[in-house]
């Protein structure tokens, strides 16, 4: 009696079916092995075990990365049959790892840039009928609103003083609770401007919109005549939570003088806040803080901004990234010296006098204190003072950061501050 022998089973081939289905979808595999014959069934065995088991199932490079190389490479070649199939496979729901349409976009993007627009003009359509076959096309949009996601939509104010803020809306809005979406506004420090905080902002704008205003007298917002006081610029504040953030309340994250803004902002306007991120900030200079910055007033005024600007970025940052970043230094300085004088002098003269210590217990909203070990210009104590006179005020320290801590140690704030936005 005769009988067909048992095939021995064959790991490298079942691991390769097994990561193939994973990522084109059982039905499109299923079509595929049903083609097998005579003449090409070596070829998809060889297929399924070298390139969905040999390269598909090591472990050195995600899923996800793996897609977009697939993607990157068969268009830039022309193989668009090829390119169809894996665009289907990493978007249809259900299969492993698959790619959002933004990330499919934002691969198209590069692509234009490294093979082609050509290219990408035939990628979008393709992935655009992907879409509507998977029952994801995208609703309509007109391109004269499409705006750079890394820096976010150019907005003025249309009261006057003329303030700027970009806004950017949250990359990934289709995913989680419409609760848990924030908006989030990140007020600077004195002597930058909103592009300060491009990597936090672009770190929270993944699931919450996010507000860059430029602070009076910085950037592109209007320019005083004079010194401003800082109830001036918590009432500034006020008009883009206003005019900007329907309303609010937000989640106000300040730096330096942002955060001395935020405090004054949650005591006078406190139904614009829904919470505090105060971070490398004060609630009163002393004596010696002070006289500093008037010294530094009457040098801007005599000899310009240049003249300080060294002595500021030695502040700024520590002495290891100035060492280890000098690149995003010279950046950071060339945005300080590139500052109005009379803005930069309008706003210290703000700044000088806060003395809002003895008010602290009034703040009644969530608060995070955010404070850098290697910050000389508003040491730790500072930062412990605003967190022990807040009720229920939480402090953390950035290890290595300086003054600016933002952007020495973008990923570390970033997730403090997301951190502490769940827990609301």
């Amino acid at each position: 009696m005769s009988s067909t022998p048992k095939l021995p089973f064959d790991h490298a081939f079942e691991r390769g079916m097994r990561n193939r289905r994973a990522a084109l979808g059982d039905a499109w595999v299923d079509k595929s092995v049903a083609k097998a014959n005579t003449f090409n069934a070596e070829f998809q065995h060889f297929i399924t075990d070298y390139a969905w088991h040999g390269v598909w199932g090591r472990p050195g490079l995600d899923w996800k990365t793996r897609r977009v190389l697939v993607l990157a490479v068969t268009s830039a070649l022309g193989r668009w049959d090829e390119f169809e199939i894996h665009l289907r496979g990493a978007l249809t729901p259900g299969n492993a790892h698959t790619l959002s349409p933004d990330e499919v976009r934002e691969a198209l993007i590069q692509i234009a840039i490294y093979a082609g627009v050509p290219a990408a003009n035939t990628g979008f359509a393709k992935a655009l009928g992907i879409l509507r076959e998977l029952g994801l096309e995208p609703p309509a949009h007109p391109a004269d609103n499409a705006w750079h996601s890394g820096e976010g939509r150019p907005a003025f104010t249309t009261t006057r003083p003329k303030l700027f803020a970009t806004i950017r809306e949250p990359r990934h809005a289709d995913t989680g609770a419409d609760e848990g979406r924030q908006t989030i506004v990140l007020s600077h420090a004195l002597g930058q401007d909103h592009s300060m905080w491009d990597a936090v902002a672009n770190q929270l704008a993944r699931y919450h919109r996010v507000i860059t205003p430029d602070t009076r007298g910085h950037g592109r917002s209007e320019i005083p005549q004079g010194p401003l006081t800082l109830a001036e610029l918590a009432a500034d504040a006020a008009r883009v939570i206003d005019e900007l953030a329907e309303g609010g309340p937000v989640i106000w994250v300040g730096l330096s003088m942002g955060g001395m803004i935020g405090q004054e902002l949650a005591l006078q306007h406190p139904d614009k806040i829904k919470a505090l991120v105060l971070a490398n900030t004060t609630s009163a200079y002393p004596e010696a803080g002070r006289q500093a910055v008037t010294e530094r007033i009457a040098t801007v005024q005599s000899q310009g901004l240049g003249a300080i600007a060294t002595a500021t970025m030695n502040r700024f940052f520590s002495d290891s990234f100035r060492e280890q970043q000098p690149a995003a230094v010279a950046r950071h300085q060339r945005l300080f010296e590139a500052t109005d004088p009379e803005g930069y002098t309008a706003c210290s003269a703000a700044i000088r006098e806060i003395d809002l210590t003895a008010r602290l217990g009034e703040i009644g909203v969530p608060t995070l204190v955010i404070a850098g070990s290697e910050d000389q210009g508003t040491p730790t104590p500072m930062l412990d003072t605003i967190a022990q006179g807040i009720p229920g005020a939480h402090l953390v320290t950035l290890q290595g950061a300086a003054h600016l801590s933002a952007a020495e140690q973008p990923e570390a704030f970033s997730e403090a501050v997301a951190e502490f936005i769940a827990g609301l």
